[in-house]
């Protein structure tokens, strides 16, 4: 019988009260038990966690690619994908950091690919089920923190915790080579570098305040970093955040940083991440799909485009979880787009309805705001509106937020229907030219 199928019988006969009980133990379990059945992998690899509220999958692709480009064997697990050297596989897990001993398993992998360094994206939901342990990790980079998933934890400062318990890991890694790479411009940088703090761990933080002068960013980055000149096709100052963390990673690594320079040079976009739908511009606009799912996120992508008109197909509200963004995430939408679109996101076994019409209440010009509860359909709309105004002397940029590259829409009881933005972007332009 299939482990899965004697796991749901046990659950049937234990009580949830004494099954809630002994769930910690039961991950405890599984991280240390594939931990050795795979030999201890991340003991034998140079380890990079990626922690924060946004940013990380960026991030993790901007080191991935600053090493690579610098000679070093990499492997990656990600949100987007699991890559290990030459070979790589979609993450269709529905989760960035999943558990069963996928990562020592990845780990594994890359050992015996002799990959030099893994990049590993972690969130705060991986700390409680122990899949941060017995991972052994040289470097933490901590990219902001912000309000999320305070359901799931009960409150900001046990998210925040959790977050922080990634610093300890680093701290007491047994690993030689340690260091702690903080966003200081985030008002809980300081504290991921306080606990971190151990004999044998560098700090690599930074400050874009400090660090960084000449921004220009219009079109592209451009930026001084130690009397260097980087240039990047990426656009928003949350970017240059990304791009300064693996710069650090790089130093770290000892990497050549005309080799760096070169790869944040060429390196254009992240799948879902600010990702350009190139196939809009034969008809006088920019489209974008992108992740944001927190009300800061999704303020740097509008903020990105502030100059110009802005019409925004909007799900960024999940069910079941962080109601409390809802409002929010719709008054920022009102604050920056010329033209709103509320449609359907990842539902799961809330109404759908209901869910957009917490949206709806909080926007109080209704006159820029519809509802179209149909993602394919409100993505049609919104290509149609931007197709209508488009003029050779007006920019009219559509963003699609909220999913990135999420391979489903769920649904009630456990249903999911596949799901991809940009393809849906790509085709809805296809029949619209």
């Amino acid at each position: 019988m299939p482990l899965d199928s004697i796991i749901a019988q046990i659950k049937k006969v234990i009580p949830r009260a004494a099954i809630r009980k002994l769930l910690p133990i039961w991950h405890w379990l599984w991280s240390a038990g594939s931990a050795i059945y795979y030999r201890l992998p991340g003991r034998k690899i140079i380890i990079v966690l990626v922690t924060g509220t946004k940013g990380k999958t960026t991030t993790t692709e901007i080191i991935n690619a600053v090493l690579e480009g610098a000679g070093f064997r990499t492997a990656l697990a990600s949100t987007l994908r699991f890559k290990v050297f030459n070979d790589e596989v979609p993450n269709t897990y529905k989760m960035s950091v999943p558990g069963r001993g996928v990562l020592q398993k990845f780990l594994r992998r890359a050992v015996d690919e002799a990959c030099d360094v893994a990049i590993m994206e972690m969130t705060s939901q991986a700390v409680p089920n122990f899949r941060h342990k017995f991972l052994f990790p040289n470097v933490l980079v901590f990219t902001n923190l912000e309000p999320e998933h305070i359901e799931a934890h009960d409150s900001y400062e046990n998210y925040r915790e959790a977050k922080l318990q990634l610093a300890t890991s680093i701290q007491k890694s047994p690993k030689n080579a340690k260091a702690i790479i903080a966003n200081l411009d985030d008002k809980e940088g300081r504290k991921f570098v306080a606990r971190s703090y151990s004999h044998d761990t560098a700090d690599y933080s930074f400050s874009i305040k400090d660090e960084v002068s000449r921004i220009y960013d219009k079109g592209e980055l451009r930026f001084n970093y130690k009397n260097t000149r980087f240039t990047s096709p990426l656009q928003g100052l949350h970017n240059l955040k990304n791009i300064l963390a693996a710069i650090k990673v790089a130093e770290f690594m000892r990497a050549d940083m005309s080799q760096v320079k070169t790869v944040i040079g060429e390196f254009s976009k992240v799948r879902g991440r600010l990702e350009s739908i190139d196939e809009t511009n034969t008809i006088g606009f920019e489209a974008y799909v992108d992740y944001a799912h927190t009300p800061e996120s999704l303020r740097a992508v509008y903020e990105t485009f502030k100059n110009k008109v802005i019409i925004g197909v909007l799900g960024n509200a999940g069910g079941g979880r962080d109601t409390w963004k809802r409002p929010k995430m719709a008054q920022i939408a009102e604050q920056y787009c010329d033209h709103i679109i509320l449609t359907d996101e990842d539902p799961y076994d809330e109404d759908p309805q209901k869910i957009i019409d917490e949206m709806y209440t909080a926007i109080t010009d209704k006159s820029i705001v519809e509802i179209e509860i149909d993602r394919r359909k409100a993505i049609r709309k919104g290509l149609e509106y931007a197709k209508e105004l488009a003029q050779p002397d007006k920019d009219v940029v559509l963003l699609i937020t909220g999913k990135g590259t999420d391979p489903y829409i769920m649904r009630a009881n456990g249903d999911r229907e596949p799901w991809d933005d940009a393809t849906v972007v790509r085709e809805e332009t296809t029949k619209l030219n």
